[in-house]
């Protein structure tokens, strides 16, 4: 179903660049100059180490990509299943800690 056409229609609120101001500089002020500490609590820790450093297994999705493409990948449910329950069981523990 095509609705139309939204070329040369003009926007419902102004951009962002049509916006006025009084020549003062606005945002927060330079962190240093502020003397602003920042606490990183505990879960974001633990979130940050547990994130791995972002590599992974070129050669294995290489396997699983042509597995899928020929048709011959054969998910296993039961693994699927046990890290769902694995990843929800983490989630409540850390949220009732």
């Amino acid at each position: 179903m095509k609705i139309g056409s939204i070329d040369n229609k003009p926007p419902i609120a102004p951009v962002a660049g049509d916006r006025k101001t009084n020549g003062s500089t606005q945002g927060a002020p330079d962190a240093a100059r502020s003397g602003a500490t920042v606490a990183i609590s505990a879960e974001a820790t633990a979130l940050a180490r547990d994130s791995g450093d972002g590599s992974f297994d070129a050669a294995k999705v290489d396997r699983i990509s042509r597995s899928i493409q020929n048709g011959s990948f054969k998910p296993d449910a039961g693994a699927i299943a046990d890290k769902l329950i694995a990843n929800a069981q983490e989630l409540l523990i850390r949220t009732y800690r």
